[in-house]
């Protein structure tokens, strides 16, 4: 535009010294000067409204040096809700049957003040009219009886805020209202300086000291720009109530108290006020931004898989364990001989292959030294839904998540879930938005069912930001809530909402706290860096806990105690200084689905009566155990993925009795499963988890037990023994499983493959432990060990080319029947002095040791077996010493006639028959997520040591 010839940069400094009313009327004079207005954003319309008295900076107190989007618009919004409390002024005025004849009344401006019309706020008020303007010229106004407002008017200090000072207790009885500009101190005669009832009351950019403002219902208010300090703003039954861009400081009790269910009376300012949030802009987010870690995605397949061996065992095959193809004949993975300990277990020698396990036939020996062929196939690690298996990690790899693994946004979350869409959208009861709430005791208290929305604002150094019991809803979006000295968020008594998008970290106690029947919905939060819990569930708490970030809590991520029973799905549990989630004192909850990885205790910890299910979860890089289950902890662990944590896979102790089946557990630094007898003093928590830990609210202890309720939870069928079932275990430091213990254990289709030490080892078993139809396989020494005085049965196993003896026992009760010992490296089946065991029906070989060796004057029945020959013809059966107590009756010999001879083990077919074996009703189950889970996953884990002990017990 041009016009006389000037360029517009002349223009736009000619107009930047025109006034509003000016600006109005050139943007009507055609489009070109419209967008000339418009232009004028960074100049003229930003000295307009950081010059208006009336206002302060569009995003103060919280980013007052951030600038907005539009000074223009910013101006826009706060021009047009200083006007709010105007709407209604037609109906006020003169009757409808005169309307033809009216006239408009202009408003009046009534001034107060030393030499002024009146001399006290009083005066002014007994001669106004209808929204005529009282204004107040600088000065301290006390005002000695309380004010009556009877008609709509409107209060506003002359000069820059807190020259004016009124110190009085205004009573509302008239329909609207606004004060502007003023500093309110309450009279001496009354704690209240403004109390409504019915009408509307619009303050704007005022301070409130030491006093009461009290709104009941079906009153409204709107607040902007104000300070309160030491000021309590109590609503009661208000249907609609909006605090935006106000400060908070050094309250001695609540902030904001909303009381009450929103009053379904409303006055005339209710739908106005809706409009005018409905046309502010929201905080709800727009895109992608929540995401905290730096992720990468581009994550690559792992086309690893496990090493398989050149002779194959024919037979039924399951479903479950498919066999693996085999590699070209020929293929070599040592060439030094295993040689026999001390204990007649044979140890391994040869350097590790690409799996553990080596093939006998993958030697160096040509083929008339392999005088026979007995065709057999190594049931390697079970694998994950997609045909993948979990490959190693790669040392110094940073970690790497496939995308389906990645958090949604809160705007995917919300899209996904319309309930909770429906929850983020509505306003009902009191709207506080953009607020800072700071160095005080509480922040806002939402009681007696009612109904509060925060967005955007700052709670930092109060006791407690937020508390909502007795029924109350509270919808929470986008805040900051950090070092307040006790919880963050505490809801009890049956509160609920949702909490979605908020930022919570270094808070004393726990980031978020939900007791006593409360039950909200926890999305996409970032709760980080607590001095104890990031969220705690007690007393019978619910909730839905969905797609947070939980990390660098000094105690357990999310903390589940006295009957709690959270939904937790989805979540990124990290680099915690404790447990990810610790389940105590009978805590309950379904966790499905989460990342928990990089934590100091066990990804997951369950004691003292919990009882979780715990299913499809991936529980990865801890520096200490995936999973314990410590003193009479139960509950259901099942398709879950535990990998490369540098003590066990899972630890348990004996007194506990928990189900775990069809797990992957693998690379873990110790044992894959451990379970253990001795205690640890493991019961008591480091860092106040346990009986110590004080859950009140005010530091008053409260016996939570008489308010527990006794449910029956479908998900958790009853286990009288502890239950290890159809989980995949493999590449794991020490042995497959390790049990040290004093009571009863099933261990039943399992895959035990390719573990750094025997596949299972019993130190102790004073009870029986039955171990059946398991696939036992090409692990670094002996399939299975059973040490002294261990009562064990051994069912239906296939124990395949491992690097020692098949089995070797020295249990004084040992049942071995209806196993297939095949091609290890050692004997097939050796029997130690002053064992006692029973050999019943098994197929038994070895390739250059002896299918059984009895050593000693060990106590055997050896019946009706069948014994394959294997180099030579001294590799059958050996005894040391003439040992009557050795008993062999109706057993089978085979020995070889010529070199094409070849044995299939038929009739039954290849052990284990994991189809016919007895199976949980959900050892099937396994999610997607779990499968993404196992595919691409890399980290730098170090090397782990072994040890009879947990990490966790280690550390403590």
């Amino acid at each position: 535009m041009e016009a006389g010839g000037l360029p517009l940069e002349l223009w736009r400094m000619i107009l930047a010294y025109l006034h509003l009313p000016d600006l109005g009327r050139c943007s009507l004079v055609c489009r070109a000067w419209y967008e000339l207005i418009l232009s004028l954003d960074s100049t003229r319309w930003r000295q307009l409204c950081l010059g208006c008295t009336e206002c302060r900076h569009p995003n103060w107190p919280n980013q007052p040096d951030v600038e907005p989007e539009s000074w223009r618009e910013a101006f826009k919004q706060h021009y047009l809700a200083s006007k709010t409390w105007t709407k209604n002024a037609l109906d006020l005025e003169s009757s409808v049957c005169f309307s033809l004849f009216r006239r408009r009344r202009e408003r009046r401006t009534l001034s107060v003040g030393p030499g002024r019309e009146f001399d006290s706020l009083g005066s002014a008020l007994a001669m106004a009219s209808l929204y005529d303007r009282i204004v107040l010229f600088p000065g301290v106004y006390e005002e000695q009886g309380e004010i009556i407002l009877k008609v709509p008017v409107e209060i506003i200090g002359h000069g820059k805020l807190g020259e004016v000072a009124l110190l009085a207790s205004i009573d509302q009885h008239c329909s609207t209202t606004r004060l502007c500009n003023l500093v309110f101190m309450p009279a001496w005669f009354s704690p209240f300086m403004f109390k409504t009832t019915s009408g509307h009351v619009q303050f704007d950019n005022c301070n409130f000291e030491n006093g009461h403002i009290q709104v009941h219902g079906p009153g409204t208010c709107q607040v902007k720009f104000c300070t309160f300090k030491n000021t309590h703003v109590f609503l009661h039954n208000v249907p609609l109530c909006v605090l935006e861009n106000c400060e908070f400081v050094g309250s001695e009790n609540n902030s904001v108290t909303v009381e009450g269910h929103p009053s379904a009376d409303k006055n005339w300012a209710y739908k106005y006020l809706l409009g005018l949030i409905k046309s502010s802009p929201s905080v709800l987010p727009t895109e992608d931004s929540d995401s905290l870690m730096s992720l990468d995605l581009e994550s690559r397949d792992q086309a690893w898989s496990p090493r398989t061996c050149d002779i194959v065992i024919e037979g039924s095959q399951s479903p479950t364990s498919p066999a693996s193809t085999s590699p070209k004949p020929g293929s070599k993975a040592g060439s030094q001989e295993a040689e026999v300990g001390s204990d007649g277990e044979r140890v391994a020698q040869t350097p590790d292959s690409s799996d553990g396990g080596l093939s006998p036939s993958g030697e160096d020996e040509d083929e008339d030294q392999l005088t026979y062929r007995l065709s057999y196939q190594v049931q390697g690690p079970r694998p994950v839904l997609g045909g993948s298996f979990l490959g190693p990690p790669l040392p110094g790899a940073s970690i790497q998540l496939p995308s389906c693994l990645v958090l949604n946004s809160l705007q995917q979350e919300l899209q996904k879930d319309k309930e909770a869409m429906a929850l983020a959208s509505s306003v009902q009861g009191c709207l506080i938005r953009k607020c800072l709430f700071r160095d005080g005791k509480g922040g806002v208290f939402v009681c007696s069912y009612g109904r509060a929305k925060m967005e955007g604002n700052i709670f930092r150094n109060l006791t407690y930001a937020v508390r909502c019991i007795h029924n109350s809803k509270i919808v929470m979006l986008r805040n900051d809530i950090h070092r307040c000295r006790a919880s963050g968020i505490f809801l009890r008594l049956e509160g609920g909402g949702l909490i979605a998008g908020n930022n919570i970290y270094h808070n004393a106690e726990a980031g978020v706290d939900i007791r006593k029947k409360s039950n909200p919905l926890i999305l996409c939060n970032q709760i980080h860096h607590g001095l104890r819990s990031g969220i705690v569930v007690l007393g019978n708490g619910k909730g839905i806990i969905r797609n947070n970030q939980i990390f660098s809590n000094k105690e357990a991520g999310i903390y589940i105690l006295y009957h709690g029973n959270p939904v937790v799905s989805g979540n990124h549990i990290f680099k915690g200084r404790a447990a990810g989630i610790a389940v105590n004192e009978n805590g309950k909850g379904l966790i499905t689905e989460n990342v928990i990885r990089e934590n100091q205790w066990g990804g997951v910890d369950i004691r003292r009566g919990g009882v979780p299910v715990l299913r499809s979860n991936l529980i990865c890089f801890g520096y200490s155990d995936g999973v314990v289950v410590g003193d009479e902890g139960k509950g259901l662990i099942e398709g879950n993925t535990i990998y490369a944590n540098k003590g066990c896979g899972v630890w348990m102790m004996s007194s506990s009795l928990p189900h775990v089946t069809s797990n992957h557990v693998s690379y873990n630094g110790l044992y894959g499963v451990a379970v253990f007898s001795q205690k640890d003093g493991s019961g008591e928590f480091p860092g106040g988890h346990g009986a110590q830990e004080n859950f009140s609210e005010d530091g008053d202890a409260i016996l939570w037990e008489t308010e527990l309720e006794k449910d029956d939870d479908p998900l958790r069928r009853p286990v009288t023994i502890a239950l290890v079932e159809s989980n995949s275990i493999n590449h794991n430091g020490a042995s497959g499983l390790y049990v040290q213990s004093s009571e009863a254990l099933h261990v039943i289709t399992n895959v035990i493959h390719a573990n750094g030490d025997r596949g299972i080892t019993v130190a102790q078993s004073s009870q029986l432990t039955r171990v059946a139809n398991n696939s036992i396989s090409c692990n670094r020494q002996s399939g299975v060990k059973v040490e002294a005085q261990c009562k064990v049965e051994l069912r239906g196993n296939g124990i395949y080319d491992n690097r020692g003896h098949g089995i070797i026992t020295k249990g004084d009760s040992t049942i071995v029947i209806e196993n297939d010992i095949i091609g290890n490296r050692g004997s097939g089946l050796q029997l130690l002095p002053r064992s006692d065991t029973k050999v019943i029906k098994n197929r038994i070989h070895s390739f250059r040791a002896y299918g059984i060796a009895v050593r000693g004057r060990a106590k055997a029945l050896v019946q009706e077996n069948i014994i394959f020959q294997g180099k030579t013809s001294k590799t059958i059966f050996q005894q040391i010493s003439n040992n009557r107590e050795c008993i062999l009756q109706n057993n089978k010999f085979l020995v070889f006639k010529k070199k094409s001879d070849t044995w299939r083990l038929v009739n039954p077919p290849a052990r284990p028959h994991l189809e016919s074996s007895l199976r949980g009703p959900s050892a099937a189950h396994s999610g997607q997520k779990v499968t993404a889970m196992a595919t691409r996953i890399t980290a730098r884990v170090e090397g782990g040591y072994h040890s009879n002990r947990s990490v966790f017990c280690t550390i403590l």
